[in-house]
């Protein structure tokens, strides 16, 4: 089907708009029409308006961004387009195996929709609730559209916070390779390579085929915490209120121990501990230095490549099929191995070892032992950083069949999608059975690095290159719309469209048996699996009752095979009151069915992992400030290491008994031309959800326990066997802003043209709601309770204002471009003593990039991202760990880019 203005300018009989945004008319109208860049843009006329820029405004708001913007911008990654969308609440992909996603509105990753070409792909494979962007090829995309706005009634389930359509260039004819690298200006990790290569032949319009390939390879570097060692220095975090030396016997080289007559954890080597490995901590015992063994940004690699292949068989008849294959790899990182308890057992060092103190080892004597069996809190800095190798590969090919039929504009398609995850241990990981026997044994040794014996015994019980979980998702979809005008109205021709969507969705997720011999995992062998049919109807009327006034309704009915059938209505104007002025606005409802993870995935009796920050257990470390870690005390009989200022046990999973969320929104904006060459939008959004699907966040726990008692499931002797974190329906949420956007051409001069412009989202409202019926609480510009749920343990950052500007420069053969991306202040979690409350003030950086057109068949673009070398903004909460805001800017520091493409 294609756009009604476009087929107005060569059809004396029109066609029906699908629908009044161009993202939809992406999905559900002519593919190869849509996406002939932005020549066929040109010809959309509306009548009774000569204002371009105004007269392509639609009725509802959609963000559009070219490719060469995105050079314009030195963005080497989607991630980085996703991290400067100002209507995006998204996490920097810094430790996210799941690798990167985009949030809309903040509302979560899996309630904004990813499309490639107007079509599904299939989702990040564990959670199976929404697609990793590193998958798609950056190099075979021709531009970015997100539709700000709910669309359930056009694509279905998980479009509530909005869609982001990825869409490719149609055809490409010649070879094009281009290099890319990116070095930061501090020493250490963090750097980045790039490199494309195009090949295509034939033209579609002038040949009736086309085709094209293309293959697109990144890697960036490891960069560790050390190599940023100044934002997480002693100083920085004691004065957050967060000193590294607060923790109290820990698992530290040398090992801290306790014995059966006394629970205060002492060490060997107290007052001197071992560097680097670990610094001194309270009460004379060891901690591991974070700035040794931490990471900031994890290493990672993407290899996407994308073809497409059409055929015109006929003036109105195109076949077209592509497909694509992105495969990437994480390597996760954490602290050294620790020697925990298995099956109730702890990593007991008796005094037969020569390690034991006093012994012939070498270790220390420590007084009052009396050959006391110690238990031994250890970390086995040997093995150095315990990694893992997260592997994600995606695949997908789409086959469109569209044309002309009897008086009908048809469109078919067919698409098959298989998402596949795969964990490796890749270092450092060890058998826990067999550190305990070898602690008892007298092969290891817990107070120092190993011998030659020590070492080859650690070699002989290692797991690296083992595989510990496979997860597999799919999707398969078919798709047929068909469209034609009805009548003529005084405005153009009332026309109809009615669409059938079929698909099904799978997934399974299996963690293998090797998870129980790796205690340091914190994982159990577990398996869970899960289907779900779609079958979906929808109609869309799009009438132009004048020539300034154009309505549009549309209605979508899903019948999931597991949670029933649910109609989802949206309706729309556009409305022109002046050549150079126009109103839009838009009204719908939103559902959003679990995820096959949410509803069938995993569910073990026991703890499935660690909470993310260290806490205070509320019952056997009292009297400390309720949510601020180190502040309780151990009750007598119990290591203060394990139940005070410590990461908890705690339970996730699937929940058989989750019911569909549900939203309703609306838009209403303006758009005009106040000056010539200029425009500005102001479209003020609202959306209402209840029955949110999302996990407690961590802090809500400790910060009234009393209440959430329940939630935490305690052994005989009265520690935690774990807290209760699984997927449920909590309560409500509220959302509203405005989204603002301006520009402005400057008129011609000698010495080049000037362009300025800035989109930003100011937020009036941002609340959530943790049980029907409790209050609504703020989470604007605050630590509120918004969490990102299995995706990360790190909250959703909602600024109260979020901009980017750009001003851009050209003439000739050059152009430059400055861009700042700007975060409003934040007030800090302040779950510190009081006398460390703060807030996170406002975070500007800017970005310069010039390009040079000027060598034959050769562009060269190079810029500096960071040009002022703008520090993270300082946080003092325990979620992150490094003490800076790491999942909202980067610790790179300023970085130099060059970029250049050669034509063949």
């Amino acid at each position: 089907m294609k756009s009604v203005h476009s087929v107005q300018n060569r059809s004396a009989q029109p066609r029906l708009l699908l629908t009044a945004i161009s993202l939809a008319v992406l999905a559900l109208t002519n593919q190869a029409s849509a996406q002939t860049d932005d020549a066929n843009m040109t010809r959309v006329e509306v009548t009774g308006s000569s204002i371009k820029r105004v007269a392509n405004e639609a009725s509802l708001p959609v963000t559009s961004v070219k490719a060469e913007d995105l050079v314009k911008q030195g963005m080497t990654t989607l991630a980085d387009f996703m991290m400067a969308l100002p209507q995006s609440a998204s996490l920097a992909p810094s430790n996210a195996g799941s690798g990167t996603n985009i949030n809309l509105r903040g509302l979560g990753v899996n309630r904004t929709l990813v499309l490639l070409n107007g079509r599904r792909l299939a989702n990040e494979a564990i959670a199976d609730g929404y697609a990793n962007l590193d998958v798609i090829p950056l190099s075979a995309i021709a531009r970015v559209e997100v539709l700000r706005d709910g669309a359930s009634s056009i694509y279905g389930s998980d479009a509530i916070g909005g869609v982001v359509n990825f869409i490719t260039k149609t055809q490409s004819e010649g070879a094009q390779v281009t290099l890319q690298a990116v070095q930061p200006e501090k020493k250490g990790g963090g750097d980045e390579q790039r490199i494309t290569a195009t090949w295509g032949k034939g033209n579609l319009e002038r040949d009736g085929w086309s085709f094209y390939a293309t293959i697109d390879a990144h890697q960036r570097s490891r960069l560790a915490a050390s190599d940023r060692a100044y934002l997480s220095s002693a100083d920085v975090l004691t004065a957050l209120g967060r000193p590294p030396t607060l923790g109290t016997g820990g698992n530290a080289t040398p090992a801290n121990f306790t014995t059966p007559t006394n629970k205060n954890a002492q060490n060997p080597y107290a007052g001197k501990c071992l560097a680097p490995y670990s610094i001194v901590g309270q009460k004379g015992t060891c901690v591991l230095d974070a700035n040794e063994y931490g990471t900031a940004l994890y290493a990672n690699q993407q290899v996407t490549f994308y073809t497409r292949a059409a055929k015109k068989l006929s003036e109105d008849h195109i076949v077209s099929i592509d497909y694509s294959r992105g495969e990437e790899f994480i390597l996760g990182t954490k602290n050294p191995t620790n020697a925990l308890a298995v099956n109730g057992v702890n990593a007991i060092l008796p005094s037969t070892s020569k390690w034991y103190p006093g012994g012939s080892g070498g270790v220390p004597a420590v007084a009052g032992l009396n050959n006391a069996p110690l238990t031994v809190t250890w970390a086995v800095a040997d093995g150095g950083l315990a990694t893992t190798k997260d592997v994600q590969l995606n695949q997908r090919v789409a086959i469109s069949d569209e044309g002309t039929l009897a008086g009908w504009d048809y469109k078919a398609g067919l698409v098959i999608g298989i998402s596949e995850r795969t964990n490796y241990y890749y270092s450092g990981y060890f058998n826990g059975q067999g550190l305990l026997d070898g602690l008892k044994n007298g092969k290891l040794n817990p107070f120092g690095l190993q011998d030659a014996d020590g070492k080859a015994y650690l070699q002989s019980i290692s797991v690296d290159g083992a595989k510990n979980r496979y997860s597999k998702s799919t999707f398969t979809g078919v798709d047929l719309t068909a469209s034609r005008s009805l009548t003529e109205l005084p405005g153009g021709a009332l026309a109809m469209a009615l669409g059938l969507d079929l698909h099904r969705d799978t997934t399974e997720d299996t963690k293998l048996p090797i998870t129980s011999q790796v205690t340091y995992a914190n994982s159990s062998p577990s398996h869970g699996e899960g289907q779900r049919n779609v079958a979906a109807i929808f109609t869309e009327i799009n009438a132009p009752v004048t020539k300034s006034l154009e309505l549009n309704a549309a209605v979508r009915a899903d019948h999931f095979n597991d949670f029933g059938t649910t109609v989802n209505p949206k309706v729309s104007f556009r409305w022109e009151a002046a050549k150079t002025l126009m109103f839009r606005g838009s009204a719908n409802t939103g559902f959003r069915a679990p995820t096959l993870f949410d509803a069938y995935g995993y569910r073990l009796p026991g703890a499935t992992g660690l909470t993310s920050a260290k806490w205070d257990d509320p019952v056997l470390c009292p009297g400390g400030t309720p949510g601020v870690a180190g502040s309780g005390t151990a009750l007598p009989g119990y290591v203060a290491s394990t139940v005070c200022n410590t990461q908890l046990p705690k339970q996730t999973g699937s929940n058989a008994g989750l019911k569909p969320e549900k939203s309703k929104g609306y838009t209403l904006g303006v758009v005009m031309e106040p000056v010539k060459n200029s425009m500005i939008s102001l479209d003020y959004w609202n959306i209402r959800m209840k029955d949110m699907l999302a996990n407690l966040p961590e802090q809500v726990y400790f910060l009234d326990p009393v209440k959430y008692a329940s939630y935490f499931v305690r052994n005989a002797d009265g520690t935690i066997n774990y807290i209760n974190n699984t997927i449920m329906n909590l309560g409500g949420q509220k959302a509203a802003g405005v989204d603002v956007s301006g520009s402005y051409n400057f008129p011609k001069t000698a010495y080049g043209d000037f362009k300025v412009g800035i989109d930003g989202t100011y937020l009036t409202q941002f609340d959530n709601q943790l049980y029907d019926g409790s209050p609504f609480v703020s989470n604007i510009g605050q630590f509120g309770l918004a969490s990102n749920g299995t995706t990360s343990s790190f909250p959703i950052i909602t600024y109260r204002w979020k901009h980017t500007l750009k001003l851009n420069w050209a003439k000739g053969n050059w152009n430059s471009q400055l861009t700042q991306n700007y975060n409003s202040k934040y007030t800090d979690q302040n779950l510190v003593a009081k006398q460390y409350w703060r807030n996170i003030n406002s975070y500007k950086q800017w970005n310069f990039t010039t390009t040079y057109a000027g060598f034959k068949n050769m562009q060269v673009v190079a810029g500096i991202t960071n040009l002022f070398n703008a520090p993270p903004p300082a946080t003092n909460s325990s979620l992150y760990s490094f003490g800076y805001l790491s999942s909202a800017s980067s610790p790179i520091g300023r970085a130099y880019n060059v970029r250049v493409t050669y034509n063949f």
